[in-house]
């Protein structure tokens, strides 16, 4: 995964919402991700750019469709 320079606040919204409802700590879904805790909390931040393989597991991890995620993602960028 790259930082990006182009910010990406809501998808890293959406990944907070979800894990937050799900009752997650970041170091439980970044375990069940496969991904450093470091790497989601930059993607929570909005400071990283995921891969799709990334997008992947992250759903996978919280039990939700990415097509899910995505529509939240555009519902916190309204």
């Amino acid at each position: 995964m790259r930082s990006s320079e182009r910010s990406q606040p809501a998808l890293g919204e959406a990944v907070r919402e979800l894990r937050r409802k799900r009752g997650a700590t970041q170091e439980a879904l970044a375990r069940d991700a496969e991904l450093t805790t470091a790497t989601l909390s930059l993607i929570e931040r909005g400071e990283a750019n995921p891969t799709w393989d990334t997008l992947k597991k992250v759903s996978a991890a919280l039990d939700v469709k990415i097509s899910d995620l995505a529509r939240l993602s555009e519902k916190f960028e309204s």
